[in-house]
């Protein structure tokens, strides 16, 4: 028996297949309006991803010590991904800017 009920498990699950439908759509926001900071964005989507994954993986694995690598890898990618994500919002911020400004 794993450590995670079904309902959090199907929380778990959705979470991360919903993330990698945010990446893709943003993705193709990002070819609709012609402006390529938002696939950055996409970009600063991935370790976020990573982190959900990482968390899944521990969780399946039943909390096992010897994977408790995960927790660190999990940590740090919750906080490059906070890290990446600012900088694609205030890339495609200061995009936007300047192109109000410029017109």
């Amino acid at each position: 028996m794993h450590v995670l009920s079904i309902p959090t498990w199907m929380v778990h699950v959705s979470s991360v297949i919903e993330w990698i439908l945010a990446i893709w759509l943003v993705w193709q926001y990002g070819a609709v309006v012609g402006n390529l900071y938002w696939r950055t964005l996409s970009w600063a989507m991935v370790p976020a991803l990573v982190s959900a994954m990482c968390a899944c993986t521990w969780h399946f694995f039943d909390n096992d010590l010897s994977l408790q690598w995960l927790v660190t890898l999990q940590a740090s990618m919750t906080v490059v991904g906070n890290c990446t994500l600012f900088i694609a919002a205030w890339l495609i911020y200061a995009q936007s800017k300047k192109n109000v400004e410029g017109n």
